[in-house]
Parts: C-alpha cells; structure tokens; sequence
C-alpha cells in the first residue's frame, strides 16, 4: 500500500493555525507515518505516543538526531534536551520549587495577583485576555520565584516568543529567521542571567536563582551554560505555556457558553476546565524524540538517529480513548491527556500551571458579567507548537468585587 500524502508544512499555514484539528484528524488515521526514508516517523495516536514517551530508546537529547538543525548543542537549550543522568541531576535541583506543598501555598499570592489584575480593567468594559491577565499572571509569578525584576517583564515577553518559534519543526517550517531570531534571543537571555547569576553569588537572596547559584558553589556540577538554560528554560516554560492554557480555556468558554454558565453555576468544575482544555487545546501541540537504538512506533520502528514527531494535539483527541473527541466538556469524567507529556520528562510545573489556571479562570466565570468575544475572528501567534491566540479580545458588562 502506497504512503498517503500529507504535507507536514501545513501545520505552519496560517489558515490552518486557528483549526488545525481536521487536519491532524487526517495524521491521526494515517498514523504511524514514515516520511524521509523512514528517519521521521509522525505518531498521532493516543496509544503510540503513551508508549514513546516512556521507552528508554526515546532520547531527548534532539541534537543526536540526523534530522538536527547543524549547530544543534546537546544541553543548549535547557534539561529538556538532554537524558539522565544529566537530566536527571538538573531536575532534582529545581524540583524542590514545584512540589505539591510548596506550590499549594501559593494560591493566596496567586489570588492576589488575579484580583490585582481584574482591578485594572473593571471599569473599561474590555479586556485583552491575553494583555491583561493570561500573561501576567504565569510570568509575575514566575519571576518572583526567581526573583526576577517586575519591570523586565515585557522584554521577556519578546524573547520568549522568539524562542517558542524556535520549537517548531524546521521541516515544517524552514524559514531561517526564526532560528536567527531565536539565537539573538538565547543571547540576551545569557547576557540577562549571566548579570542576575553574578549578584545573588555576591549578594545571595531567598528566591529560586540563589537556591540555583548555592547549589552550583557547593559542588552540584551544575556549570554556568547549565544555570543560565535552567533559568531560561524556567522563566519561558514557566508562563508561555499557562498564557495559552488561560486563554485557549477562556476562548473555549466563550464558543460553549453552556460550559461557562455550567462553571459559574457550579465552581467546583473549574478544575474540569482546565483539564478538558490541556485535553480539547492543548498549549503544547506535539513534541520529538530521537531513536537512541530502534524505537516503536506502532506496527514501524525508527531507525537509529531517526526522529519520531509526537503529535500531541491530536492524540488528546483519539476516539480511541476518549468519547466524543471534538466536544468541549467540562464534566469530562477521567483523565489521560498527553499535554504534561509523561515519563521522565512529565512537565515539572504542571501543579503550578494548573493552580495559576484554576485561579484565573474561575475568576473569570464568576466575576465578568456577560463576557462575549469582540469580534468573530481570532489572531493566532505565528508559532504552532506552543499554540495560542496572540490576542484575544472580550467585551463585558463588569466586574463584580472579590
């Protein structure tokens, strides 16, 4: 049987951007794919990417795959791309920042921050999701944890998108710039930390970074391009992906308003919400792995030094697993979506994440009175891996107190 014909370049259109589900409904019934000569192999059901992110032949460390972009550095970008044991080591250094006790207690600061931030347009009768709460939110947070100044948030914010583009395939999308881009990025953000990193050395503080920096004097071998991509790594991950999940969860709410009224008659759903939006929209569509040996993927295997794309996104709606697919419901009974991955690499900020989105959202169901979107059309950030809209503008009637 001859190979079907889907051109991955399609995920990078623009016009596929605001719905690319029909066509990774289309990946999903072709999945296993062997492109290139088998060296790519796109996955697209729920079962095939559950098993990948677990198999010990499934690298992260994209730098070893032919398919790499030349000049790819193991370790440049953040322990995202390297295996254990260096992995391993560099997690267990931030991990005591995300545990559930730790995390828990910051719901009041959280709330504080929420609440300061629907103070702010309650009297204009319009909001940008994104502009006003989505992401500023993720990255105040964030930065106070790593003791971040609050006034270089905005900076961040152009970095940080320069580097989400960098996470798209570059088959998908070859353009150059966007990798040009993303490496003038990285070095301002070296340049950034590399100044951060050299105060709390002298001046050590009670936030993340100096729990970092004592670490590395205390003989964690943790080197300083190790330190610098961990912050990165944080300060990007930590708010790029909670600014989509806010918004593609807010957005959902809108275009199902039995949804939204079903959270504001019972708040105890907004739990649901979050995880029928990582599910329904996930902010991180897919993901890679590099065969470090032959790896699987259903009824195919990945030569060695080959890559298998993950397309998450589309195994979140495998009829397979999960009834009804493409209905966004928020009494969604059960679990089991791929967007925090799993394995090792399972999102370390996925409690954060959903604490900071909880939060936001149910202030967002109880508080805004007859929210409707501004207009019928929705722009998209160019990126489609971390996939959000780059604005999102709503109309209200108020804002009820706290």
């Amino acid at each position: 049987m001859p190979t079907p014909t889907i051109d991955l370049r399609l995920l990078a259109d623009p016009a596929v951007r605001a719905d690319p589900y029909p066509l990774l409904t289309q990946l999903r019934e072709v999945s296993p794919l062997p492109l290139m000569n088998g060296m790519l192999v796109v996955a697209a059901r729920h079962r095939d990417l559950s098993a990948l992110l677990r198999h010990p032949h499934a690298s992260s460390e994209r730098s070893r795959s032919a398919l790499a972009p030349p000049g790819l550095r193991a370790g440049a970008l953040s322990f995202l791309s390297l295996d254990p044991p260096d992995h391993t080591r560099l997690r267990r250094l931030v991990s005591s920042a995300f545990t559930p006790r730790v995390v828990a207690a910051l719901r009041p600061r959280i709330a504080e921050v929420v609440d300061t931030l629907f103070a702010r347009v309650a009297e204009q009768g319009h909001l940008d999701v994104i502009a006003d709460l989505a992401y500023p939110l993720p990255v105040q947070m964030i930065s106070e944890m790593l003791g971040v100044p609050a006034e270089d948030h905005e900076q961040f914010r152009v970095w940080s998108g320069q580097l989400a583009r960098s996470l798209d395939p570059q088959f998908a999308d070859p353009d150059p710039q966007r990798l040009v881009a993303a490496g003038s990025a990285r070095a301002e953000f070296t340049r950034y930390f590399a100044g951060l990193i050299a105060q709390r050395r002298a001046h050590p503080r009670e936030d993340l970074l100096s729990l970092l920096v004592h670490a590395e004097s205390e003989g964690d071998k943790l080197t300083e391009e190790e330190l610098v991509s961990t912050c990165m790594l944080l300060l990007v991950a930590g708010h790029e992906t909670t600014t989509n999940l806010i918004a593609n969860a807010v957005l959902a709410l809108l275009r199902h308003p039995d949804q939204l009224d079903a959270l504001r008659a019972r708040p105890e759903l907004v739990e649901g919400c979050v995880e029928e939006t990582l599910r329904y929209d996930p902010p991180v569509q897919l993901t890679t792995r590099v065969a470090r040996g032959p790896l699987p993927v259903g009824d195919l295997e990945v030569p060695d030094g080959g890559q298998a794309l993950m397309l998450i996104a589309a195994a979140n709606r495998d009829p397979d697993v999960f009834d009804e697919p493409d209905r966004f419901d928020i009494t969604r009974r059960g679990g089991g979506h791929l967007a925090f991955a799993a394995g090792i690499h399972f999102c370390l900020g996925a409690g954060l994440a959903r604490l900071e989105s909880a939060i936001a959202l149910d202030a967002f169901a109880q508080r805004v009175l007859a929210p409707r979107l501004s207009g019928p059309t929705v722009e998209y950030k160019a990126n489609f891996n971390l996939r959000g809209p780059a604005r999102l503008d709503v109309d209200f009637d108020a804002v009820e107190p706290s």
